[in-house]
């Protein structure tokens, strides 16, 4: 008797650890699916979504640049940019604008003293005074060489001091008029002449140093026609051309949008990059503030398209894939009470659920989307709190199912 209440027991013992068995199995198997079902949605109640801020649209269509990104700086042509030197050197006499005036062209910067210049003045007015005897002669010689009455060789000679004396003033003009000195007055003064309009640079004289030859004393730069030097790569050249519109932004200013034009392309690689400088011309309203050699990130926009986009927002990164969320219908389930809320009283969920896509362009605030499953024309996608959705599903916040 006494073995057949023990045979009962372990008999018991044996069918409860069974059962106990495969209950733990089937927790265990619905919290895996729970936890599986997790990573691809999300539900939240509706005072939830509102406090969070959960808006939804469609996809739509929008008219997107595919871009080439380049770097480069502001510059401006050879003949906007001018270094203002002397052609005869002396002492800096006076010094009349600052560094950033804007002058105008013919504009005099600065005076120089020499007195040679006073010499070629001399020369020069000397010479014309002898032209002027020796044209009266000129016409004394030749009528008197036409009637016989002196040798042919005085008139000879008569026209050849002509010759020279009109050589020598031409000769003294020509020095004076390129130093933008008056021949006939009388001055040691030369003036600096401004030879473009613009803003004046680095000046590199003081009031009384020595101005040599060459060496360049005051720097004017026209902004007005300021261009973009870009540096485009190899594998992107083919996809440039002339006419293109540009988007750039100083990279040490603000983020502020200047637009522009391509308008030339080098033929020739950069040894050291490899790669071409493309020319792009900046709207003359932009170039007010800007100055030659700022640097510059550019987007050069070079096809527009019509694709299905949605905010920027809208699209969440997982691992090396993207999605997008949308509101699943058919859901409408009552959530347990809480203990926040009154009893009895009951809340609607919201279930959303992840959708996989492929990303394409982004522009003005847009991206290209290519779901990897049809989604219905009538679909509500999450364009606004679509970071939380994914935080939740990682379980970064409380959820229920």
């Amino acid at each position: 008797m006494k073995n057949i209440i023990v045979n009962k027991i372990s008999l018991l013992l044996l069918l409860s650890t069974f059962f106990l068995s495969v209950s733990c199995g089937e927790k265990k198997t619905e919290e895996e699916h729970t936890e599986e079902q997790s990573e691809t949605e999300v539900s939240l109640t509706q005072k939830q979504a509102e406090t969070i801020g959960i808006e939804t649209g469609s996809i739509e269509m929008k008219n997107l640049n595919t871009i080439i990104k380049a770097n480069g700086y502001t510059a401006v042509p050879p003949q906007n940019r001018a270094d203002v030197s002397t052609l005869i050197g002396g002492v800096i006499k006076d010094i009349f604008v600052l560094e950033g005036t804007y002058v105008s062209k013919g504009k005099t910067l600065a005076t120089i003293q020499n007195l040679e210049v006073s010499e070629m003045q001399e020369e020069y007015q000397s010479a014309v005074a002898n032209i002027e005897y020796l044209e009266q002669e000129f016409k004394r010689q030749k009528t008197l060489s036409e009637e016989n009455v002196n040798p042919r060789k005085t008139f000879q000679e008569v026209k050849s001091k002509l010759a020279s004396e009109k050589a020598k003033a031409q000769a003294a003009k020509n020095k004076l008029q390129a130093l933008n000195v008056n021949p006939k007055g009388s001055t040691s003064l030369v003036p600096i002449i401004a030879p473009i309009s613009g803003y004046v640079g680095k000046i590199s004289i003081t009031k009384g140093a020595f101005a040599e030859t060459g060496v360049t004393l005051f720097e004017v730069v026209d902004n007005s026609q300021m261009h973009l030097d870009l540096n485009v790569f190899e594998k992107d050249l083919g996809k440039i051309s002339i006419g293109q519109e540009v988007d750039f932004i100083l990279t040490n200013q603000s983020n502020k949008a200047i637009k522009g034009k391509i308008f030339g392309i080098n033929k020739s690689f950069s040894n050291e990059s490899k790669t071409v400088a493309v020319h792009a011309k900046i709207n003359p309203g932009n170039t007010k503030d800007l100055i030659p050699g700022m640097y510059v990130a550019a987007n050069i926009n070079i096809l527009n398209q019509t694709v299905p986009a949605l905010p920027k927002e809208a699209i969440v990164k997982n691992g090396e894939k993207y999605f997008i969320y949308i509101e699943e219908s058919g859901h409408e389930e009552v959530a347990k009470k809480e203990e926040t809320h009154k009893e009895g009283e009951n809340h609607k969920e919201i279930h959303f659920k992840a959708i996989e896509v492929a990303v394409g362009t982004t522009d003005l605030g847009y991206t290209e989307v290519k779901p990897t499953e049809e989604i219905p024309s009538d679909s509500k996608i999450v364009i606004k709190g679509a970071f939380y959705l994914l935080a939740q599903s990682k379980g970064g916040g409380e959820h229920e199912h």
